[in-house]
């Protein structure tokens, strides 16, 4: 139900976990600037992830049979918060740790969770999601992509968009159609892992207004895929994919895409000396929005850790906490141009550039807000 949000504290063994944290990034942050760190989540740092791994920070929620730390979703956040309040760049290892590896968990066979996950957790491999096609938008169940069984297999063909970092990544954990659509156009699909070097499977990187490319678009011709590359049952696709996107949008990442910003921004007005009522109250409103998200975010976590699947808590936070990061460049803009007597960094300026340029995606990644409202409103049985 959706009511079943409620507030919790952070364990003590997972707030441990910070200084852990801490220490490992700041080696890695002395070398990035502001730009660079507000770049987190598109920031491709092998190495990074790789001292990540060594640390025990990755697969933190799997258990130690397949190489985690069998710790719970409480960790993950604290881990995670760390991470991208500081702007750690943090896309290598992300997707396989947050969505990649748990889903392999549930619905993998025994032999790819050998194979796969204890490699994920030692950062060793990486992984992107096969989801979004030309022409479907974030309407998942119109997905085209088919693979086709042979004698030996499956036979792949189609093409994927706006993939990230498929051009570096090893693997995709793919969404296509293997039989005929039906009524109900969500029955027929399932998921497969796609090796990226494979034969036929042809990857090319999208530059994006920022000139930044952390996307791809990748075609699939007649690639030739093992049986066992069939993730959980046939026909099982749309099952996997609602829970490896409720795996996607529980987390905190949903409200910390701007952080960076705002903590550069409360240093400039420090730095300026300026306490007015009218820069008080905006950076009050800015703190009490995060210290809610921020409490809604943890309770998503607490349902988690309950082993419940937060469908439609994680979609309230997603859609109020992407507004919330949308709003703060916006704010700051308006701001820094409503004082401009003030001598501003250059960093400042130029990140505040970039995420100006950057928010409008970030109510599209993840789903949109009309799929997520759609989401929320069957949840409270309006449609």
């Amino acid at each position: 139900m959706f009511d079943s949000l409620v507030l919790a504290d952070l364990p003590p063994e997972a707030e441990a976990l910070r200084g852990t944290v801490k220490a490992l990034v700041q080696e890695t942050l002395a070398t990035l600037t502001l730009e660079q760190r507000a770049r987190s989540w598109a920031g491709f740092d092998a190495t990074f992830s790789r001292a990540m791994a060594a640390a025990g920070l990755i697969g933190l929620t799997l258990p130690r049979e397949y190489g985690g730390q069998g710790r719970g979703p409480f960790a993950r956040f604290v881990v995670v918060e760390e991470l991208l309040t500081v702007g750690a760049p943090v896309a290598a290892h992300w997707i396989a740790d947050r969505q990649s590896a748990p889903l392999l968990l549930r619905y993998g066979s025994e032999t790819q969770r050998r194979y796969y996950l204890p490699r994920i957790c030692r950062g060793e491999i990486y992984f992107c999601i096969g989801m979004s096609e030309p022409g479907a938008g974030s309407d998942l169940a119109s997905v085209r992509t088919r693979a086709v069984a042979t004698e030996s297999g499956w036979r792949l063909s189609g093409q994927k968009v706006w993939t990230t970092y498929a051009h570096r990544d090893d693997f995709m954990i793919a969404l296509v159609r293997t039989s005929e659509q039906s009524s109900d156009r969500r029955e027929g699909l399932s998921q497969f892992i796609v090796d990226l070097r494979a034969p036929g499977v042809n990857v090319r990187p999208i530059e994006d207004l920022a000139g930044d490319r952390h996307f791809s678009e990748v075609y699939f011709d007649d690639v030739v895929l093992p049986a066992e590359a069939l993730v959980g049952a046939e026909g099982q696709g749309w099952e996997q994919c609602i829970a490896e996107l409720a795996f996607e949008r529980s987390g905190p990442e949903r409200i910390y895409s701007s952080s960076v910003l705002l903590d550069a921004w409360i240093a400039h007005l420090r730095g300026v000396g300026r306490r007015d009522e009218a820069t008080r109250a905006l950076v009050g409103q800015l703190a009490s929005q995060l210290a809610v998200l921020r409490e809604m975010s943890i309770g998503c976590t607490a349902l988690l850790e309950r082993g419940m699947s937060p469908v439609v808590e994680a979609s309230i936070v997603k859609d109020l906490g992407t507004a919330f990061e949308q709003s703060i460049p916006a704010l700051i803009a308006d701001d820094l141009g409503a004082h401009p007597g003030e001598p501003v960094a250059p960093e400042l300026v130029r990140t505040l550039h970039y995420l100006s340029q950057l928010s409008p995606a970030f109510s599209l990644r993840g789903g949109t807000r009309e799929i997520l409202r759609g989401i929320i409103a069957r949840g409270m049985g309006l449609r």
